[in-house]
């Protein structure tokens, strides 16, 4: 039976996403017209009829094959042997990208002749390919008598090639990685580039290096991670090493020295050597991936963890919604932005296969946090589509949302024709994806008293004068001018529009997930002895004469060790002394540093403050110096539970909540501070128990 690619791809996209996807949805994946998939979907359905299968086109459901399972499970075994009589246009710009990275100077016509294609037709593709690759700063130039040649770092050319399989191999990549981890894999090469055993070899070092991580990676950081790999081995072994002097400064400490063991393994495998560049590129790809276990990340992550309450306070208050007490969307949130700010200041592009998905059915949300994140994060220039659809998907999952319920009504007032109306009804559906219902009416119906309350936005292709809604005047054919004050309006008045909407959160009573009696009385105590141990073990030091950062430490741990509060006081101020060597430690502004670590030397939560005499300097947060007065100390055991996460990190986000709350903890007022600590407690069990006072 022959089967082309597009066809095999329509057939693997339908069965991996049954229901999921249109003819329309298909055609944007693939980059052809939906009357393209039209055609096509008629070769589909005599092949799977072949298998006993039917081809169902549902208007609500989308496209579904249906038949009996072991028919299904018939079809995706053919599907996996079988060789396309043809080539998708992303197959041969992937064989194009690889040849011309391989060879310095490229001529036209042999390439061509390698690919299979017409003069006119790789002209095209190297086209798109040249304006894809300006993204990652490599340029493609052509010149007649010399051929194609790519300009640009090794780095940049890595991320590239790295995010172009990415785009468009996204799912075949992580299948083939499926099915070698199962031993499953029969084909010798993979993607035109990678050999089965290479990857193999790289998955298995990979796994064994990173198997006593204090956390596990998400799916999409595990696949970055071993592709970078992959690439970088593959680019090594061809003798394109990495400058060091073309990677930006940047701290990878702990990073490194993981890569190192990854490497070295990978030298004595292959009989190779990796440059010192190779090994700090590697480094900065897993400081930016993605990590699954959130409750690994520091909770004392004090600045950014008040920058994502913000957020979620804004995102709350724009849908109307209270998600400020969901922990589980915080901490998701904070083990996210790490990784991923990083990423974006050290200008790595992330690459999220649901993006456009996530737009269309959550376009409301999708606004909502885009406009929080550029309120909170003054100090990035941009985020990207790809990186707000992944935040978004942290909200949705604390919001019962199958699609959005919160649909954006217009109100479309043209006098101007039918066909023109249409024309631009038709466009606006296309340019603003935001509004789900677009009606047209008349001035005449305008005229006679239409409820206008009932639109969250109006155009006018003419002015009108004789109404007091406010409206937008478009042209009627829809400039770009028009598509962004839409865009604008809609991002600034998502608030009014969301009110008495239908967002829920996944707590309100019909949702409620069952807990037993069991884990409820579990959570309270776990509650109760996390404050209890807080509130009895504070201390407050007032430091006397010269003492150096060190000295005050070591006094303090020895005082809670004769507390009985920790073991081995030693053991855990070198666990401050490699916490303090990550990164700073000196909350910006103030005068507090924030010491902290976990250890299982440590028995109870600890919360202690010292005051120095003279100000000692520490290195910021951000990089920068602070004149340290109040030094800090938050200690916890190495196993935490949820509660006892969420209430250090109650402490942490409270010290730098308000101004008052940095001169309050800034104070050297342990009276003060200690009501301060106990008012912290109350609010957070009366909203939490709805305790009345």
């Amino acid at each position: 039976m022959y089967i082309t690619s597009r066809e095999k791809a329509i057939i693997e996209f339908i069965i991996k996403t049954s229901g999921k996807h249109t003819a329309l949805s298909i055609a944007s994946s693939l980059n052809v017209s939906a009357r393209t998939i039209q055609r096509d979907l008629k070769a589909v359905e005599k092949i799977v009829s072949e298998f006993g299968l039917t081809l169902t086109r549902n208007v609500n459901q989308g496209l579904v094959i249906e038949g009996k399972n072991e028919q299904i499970f018939r079809l995706i075994q053919h599907l996996t042997s079988s060789e396309p009589i043809d080539e998708l246009p992303q197959e041969k710009k992937l064989r194009l990208l690889l040849a011309i990275l391989e060879e310095d100077v490229y001529k036209t016509q042999v390439l061509a002749g390698y690919l299979g294609i017409s003069t006119a037709t790789l002209t095209a593709y190297l086209d798109e390919l040249a304006e894809w690759l300006s993204r990652f700063q490599v340029s493609l130039t052509r010149k007649r008598g010399v051929g194609v040649e790519l300009h640009g770092t090794e780095a940049n050319k890595r991320i590239a090639l790295a995010h172009f399989l990415l785009q468009y191999f996204h799912e075949e990549l992580i299948e083939k990685l499926f099915l070698l981890d199962k031993g499953k894999l029969g084909e010798d090469r993979i993607l035109h580039y990678f050999e089965a055993d290479d990857l193999r070899h790289v998955n298995s070092i990979i796994q064994t290096v990173f198997k006593g991580a204090p956390a596990r990676f998400a799916d999409s950081g595990y696949l970055e991670i071993v592709l970078h790999a992959c690439i970088t081995l593959k680019r090594t072994l061809s003798g394109f090493p990495v400058e060091r002097k073309d990677l930006p400064e940047t701290k990878v400490t702990v990073e490194y020295g993981l890569i190192q063991e990854v490497t070295s393994r990978l030298g004595q495998t292959f009989d190779c050597a990796f440059s010192e560049g190779d090994i700090l590129y590697l480094a900065r790809i897993l400081k930016g991936a993605k990590w699954s276990g959130a409750e690994a990340f520091p909770y004392d992550s004090i600045v950014l963890a008040q920058m994502i309450r913000n957020v979620i306070k804004s995102v709350s208050e724009q849908l109307h919604v209270d998600l400020n007490k969901d922990f589980s969307l915080f901490q998701g949130l904070l083990a996210h932005m790490e990784p991923s700010l990083y990423r974006i200041k050290q200008n790595m592009e992330s690459y999220n296969p649901l993006r456009e998905e996530i737009k269309r059915k959550y376009p409301v949300l999708f606004m909502a946090v885009k406009n929080s994140l550029e309120e909170e994060f003054t100090d990035i220039d941009q985020f990207s589509d790809d990186e707000i659809a992944f935040i978004v998907l942290h909200f949705g999952s604390a919001l019962v949302m199958k699609e959005e319920h919160l649909s954006i009504k217009a109100l479309l007032i043209c006098p101007t024709g039918i066909g023109t109306s249409k024309m631009l009804k038709s466009r606006l559906k296309k340019e603003v994806a935001e509004i789900d219902v677009i009606e047209i009416k008349s001035i005449k119906e305008i005229s006679e008293g239409a409820d206008l309350k009932e639109y969250d936005l109006i155009l006018s292709t003419v002015r009108l004068p004789f109404i007091h809604a406010e409206y937008i005047l478009v042209n009627p054919l829809l400039s770009e001018e028009n598509i962004l004050t839409i865009k604008n309006y809609l991002k600034n008045n998502i608030e009014s529009f969301t009110k008495g909407k239908q967002y829920q959160e996944l707590t309100d009573g019909g949702h409620q997930q069952q807990v037993s009696l069991g884990s409820m009385l579990e959570e309270i105590s776990d509650i109760q002895e996390s404050i209890q141990s807080l509130i009895q073990n504070f201390r407050f030091y007032r430091m006397d004469g010269e003492a150096s950062q060190e000295q005050i430490l070591a006094k303090m741990l020895a005082n809670a060790e004769g507390d009985q509060l920790l073991t081995n006081p030693e053991d855990v101020l070198q666990s401050l002394r490699e916490r303090e060597q990550k990164g700073g430690l000196g909350i910006p502004e103030t005068n507090m540093a924030l010491f902290h670590t976990r250890s299982q030397k440590v028995r109870k939560l600890i919360f202690q403050i010292a005051h120095l005499p003279d100000p000692c300097l520490v290195k910021g947060m951000d990089g920068k110096e602070v004149a340290m007065k109040n030094l800090l100390l938050m200690l916890a055991p190495d196993e935490l539970s949820r509660r006892e996460q969420e209430i250090l990190s109650l402490i942490s986000t409270n010290i730098i909540e308000t101004e008052e709350a940095i001169l309050l903890f800034s104070s050297a007022n342990e009276e003060m501070i200690f009501k301060k600590l106990e008012s912290i407690f109350t609010e957070y069990l009366q909203s939490h128990f709805k305790i009345n006072r």
